[in-house]
């Protein structure tokens, strides 16, 4: 073939690689047009690169971001790699977490007019519960890796502007002291232990601390391949023994949490004493019903993506669902959790809250969670985004921006409330 054309596919396939368009969503489809499309499809196509990756002047404070994406390269030139690399890694080729981002693509807004949007409402109501948004912090683990406040500064934010916020097992910061800077009872997330004992040291006291609902996250089980965060971690030379056994800044490569170093998380490294109660096996259903009886606090399974699973999960008791794929770093299904949650819907048929996460980055993409059937929509990258830049102001501007995209498609679709954003505010692209 002409060296042109090589060339061209070359560099499509190393862009397809590429973590940073992965992690920045970046729809790659158009990009098939450098090599099968004509002339005028073939400029496009390099203009779309060109955009991509030319040297932007870096927001110097959270005022001056126009969205969140201004966010993102300010975090990476302040994370070192390894910690960039665990934010950005996907799993495998990081597949789904393009697949997230280009999903929301597939549907389209139906807009109304001549409706008085003067004045809109964007509180959202979950388990009896009044939110000034329907945006939810979602658990993030070892957030001090990415300022030095952690999640309490993002819990200053959450406390600012009304946010529901979820604390990770393996959070840098215990439930007690988290839920202190919220201001009210944060929910917890949680990574089953091997050991029963310790799964119920955790239950137990999210308990005491007045958490209403715990999250088990069941996307995970069976491990994740991270490459991304192997390759950056290989490219940080900082000797980490402060914070990893070994000195190696890669914690958690497997994707397993008990062959962590957990000496910094709260959560895992203040159990008693206990004669330990080994697991058989990984979870199934029946661990679904133990952690049930052993608790009185609502429980949410985070990684539903079927009907029949949410069918199942309902018929054990859950009172709750995350529409999750743990931001494409689980699975690599490269299916969008957009896509999936219409099934989830028809699965619960409403019986209970359904939170949905994947690749939400705009005002627009909360509209179509929601428009689905969503009761709420998590994020987890962008707020950190905001942390690692700027602390409790970024993850608060974070938040203002999204709101106010929100805002302004709600009144541009004629929604004057969320309740009144239903399934008929979206079709099909191209119908």
């Amino acid at each position: 073939m002409p060296s042109d054309q090589f060339s061209r596919r070359s560099f499509l396939s190393y862009l397809a690689s590429s973590p940073l368009f992965a992690a920045a969503g970046v729809n790659l489809r158009p990009l098939e047009r450098l090599f099968r499309g004509n002339e005028r499809e073939q400029l496009e196509a390099l203009d779309l690169v060109q955009q991509a990756v030319q040297d932007t002047t870096l927001i110097a404070s959270p005022r001056e971001a126009i969205n969140v994406f201004d966010f993102e390269p300010v975090a990476r030139r302040k994370l070192p790699p390894a910690h960039w690399g665990y934010l950005a890694t996907g799993s495998d080729d990081d597949g789904t977490i393009r697949a997230n981002r280009e999903g929301f693509s597939r549907f389209s807004l139906r807009m109304r007019r001549l409706i008085d949007v003067s004045r809109v409402d964007t509180s959202a109501e979950m388990l009896g519960v009044h939110w000034t948004s329907p945006i939810v912090l979602n658990p993030v683990g070892s957030q001090r890796m990415f300022h030095p406040d952690g999640e309490l500064a993002v819990a200053r934010a959450a406390k600012e502007l009304g946010h529901l916020q979820v604390l990770s097992t393996v959070g840098t910061t215990s439930i007690e002291d988290l839920s202190a800077a919220r201001g009210m009872p944060v929910w917890f997330q949680l990574y089953h232990r091997q050991d029963w004992n310790q799964t119920k040291q955790m239950v137990k006291r999210a308990e005491r601390a007045g958490c209403p609902t715990i999250v088990f996250t069941i996307d995970l089980l069976g491990g994740s391949n991270r490459e991304t965060q192997i390759r950056e971690a290989l490219k940080d030379t900082r000797e980490c023994s402060r914070c990893h056994a070994g000195g190696r800044p890669a914690p958690g490569i497997s994707g397993r949490v008990d062959d962590r170093d957990n000496r910094r998380k709260p959560m895992l490294a203040e159990f008693a004493p206990g004669t330990p109660e080994p697991e058989v096996g990984t979870p199934t259903w029946d661990f679904v019903k133990r952690l049930k009886d052993s608790t009185s606090m609502n429980v949410f399974l985070k990684g539903i993506v079927t009907r029949e699973d949410a069918e199942i999960a309902v018929q054990n008791g859950a009172n709750g669902m995350f529409v999750s794929n743990h931001g494409g770093r689980a699975e690599n299904s490269e299916r969008a959790t957009i896509l999936s949650l219409p099934e989830v819907v028809a699965g619960v048929r409403g019986r209970v809250p359904l939170i949905v996460d994947g690749g939400f980055r705009r005002g627009t993409d909360i509209y179509k969670g929601l428009a689905l059937g969503a009761t709420a929509v998590g994020i987890g990258r962008p707020y950190i985004w905001g942390l690692a830049s700027f602390g409790q102001e970024g993850v608060e501007m974070v938040l203002r921006l999204l709101r106010r995209e929100f805002e302004i498609v709600m009144r541009q679709a004629g929604a004057t409330s969320v309740k009144a954003i239903s399934r008929e505010s979206v079709i099909a692209r191209g119908t």
